[in-house]
């Protein structure tokens, strides 16, 4: 893909976005609230899937070092 023709693909998937939410048929102020919803829906979407990400692979990577390592702390010494 050419540097010069990014903008304009940008441009066009920008007018697909609109023809098929059909959001070119709103006014103004009616398109500063729906792209406003998306995007503060699409950001805590992200954030959420950011965390919950973090989280998990923490406890896997817990999880795992637990299997490897750590021969000192197993079964027998959790049930004491």
């Amino acid at each position: 893909m050419d540097v010069k023709s990014t903008p304009s693909y940008l441009y066009w998937l920008f007018c697909q976005f609109e023809l098929i939410t059909c959001s070119y048929l709103m006014e103004p102020w009616e398109k500063v609230l729906f792209y406003s919803f998306n995007l503060a829906m699409l950001g805590l979407l992200l954030y959420t899937a950011y965390v919950c990400v973090a989280f998990h692979a923490s406890s896997a990577f817990q999880l795992l070092c637990s299997f490897l390592g750590n021969p000192r702390e197993n079964a027998l010494s959790v049930v004491k």
